[in-house]
């Protein structure tokens, strides 16, 4: 998406706030962010929908992108409170498109110290509860009952697209894993290269909050853990561990469940919204791998 093709709600917005040199910055499967220099020669990000505020793709129904929207500004502008790095918010703009207006945080590109990234989320699991509740998205629901469900809609939606998938195991035996588990931190559930700005390997801001979570920090770590295994997410899994200094079930049926979500949603993505020739096929080996250790987990537990 180049600058003309911003929609016509976006352009009027930077010109009435006197934007200028807006160009491309990113994107993924709801969301557009543009980069613009403000007024008083500060860099800003406009963050929008392009698809409209109600969107629906394999991994998620019924998206809310303003509700998303609505809980990342929350969240961003609750954690630069509490001086955590982000991208401290400037307005929430509501539209057709919504806008998210954001400092411009640089980055050198090099990347983040990975024990120092642990040690971060560990801060981010102590952190207090941003004072709103999560997105519609989750209906409420905490994360022992949610991941269960979304696990076995997700497993549904990719049968349709991979032959002799297996089934999901059942979700009430799912949900009785995971309700002793702690469900008080706030999980980004996206730390990976492209949502850090980095100089000297100190990060410098954690961006994209619209998938974050309250709940196990556990959950975090495996997500961690299956993003690793994709070099270009840039994670150093055993560094990350080493700096988060706190005693993780990494070889937990709970933590193997949190895999299998995170295994599900990567293979639904490489094999529909971002079909990839070489990753989906691998994901799918890696959804059998994940499902077969989980197996053997619930058996012996």
């Amino acid at each position: 998406m180049t600058e003309a093709d911003l929609p016509a709600a976006v352009r009027a917005l930077a010109a009435e706030r006197r934007f200028e040199r807006l160009r491309p910055a990113g994107g993924g499967v709801e969301f557009q962010v543009f980069e613009a220099a403000a007024p008083d020669g500060s860099k800003v990000v406009l963050r929008f929908a392009p698809g409209g505020r109600y969107q629906s793709n394999p991994n998620d129904r019924e998206v809310d992108t303003r509700s998303l929207l609505r809980w990342e500004y929350a969240v961003a502008q609750h954690l630069a409170g509490l001086g955590f790095p982000v991208a401290a918010p400037r307005e929430l703009v509501l539209g057709e498109p919504d806008v998210l207006v954001s400092d411009f945080i640089t980055d050198d590109a090099g990347g983040a110290d990975q024990a120092a990234l642990g040690a971060l989320l560990l801060r981010l699991h102590h952190c207090p509860l941003p004072p709103v509740r999560p997105p519609a998205a989750t209906r409420g629901q905490p994360a022992a009952r949610l991941v269960p469900g979304r696990i076995a809609m997700r497993f549904a939606e990719l049968a349709a697209l991979v032959l002799a998938l297996p089934a999901a195991p059942p979700a009430g035996q799912l949900t009785a894993v995971l309700a002793p588990r702690p469900a008080g931190s706030l999980l980004h559930l996206d730390v990976r290269a492209p949502n850090l700005r980095c100089t000297g390997g100190t990060v410098r801001a954690l961006l994209d909050w619209s998938n974050a979570l309250t709940g196990d920090p556990a959950m975090e770590l495996a997500r961690l853990a299956e993003f690793a295994l994709l070099p270009g997410n840039g994670l150093d899994y055993d560094a990350i561990l080493d700096g988060y200094r706190a005693a993780v079930p990494v070889d937990s049926a709970a933590f193997w469940i949190y895999r299998l979500d995170a295994a599900v949603m990567l293979a639904l993505l490489f094999n529909s919204e971002a079909a990839h020739a070489a990753l989906g096929p691998r994901s799918v080996d890696r959804l059998r791998e994940v499902h077969q250790r989980l197996n053997r987990k619930l058996g012996s537990a």
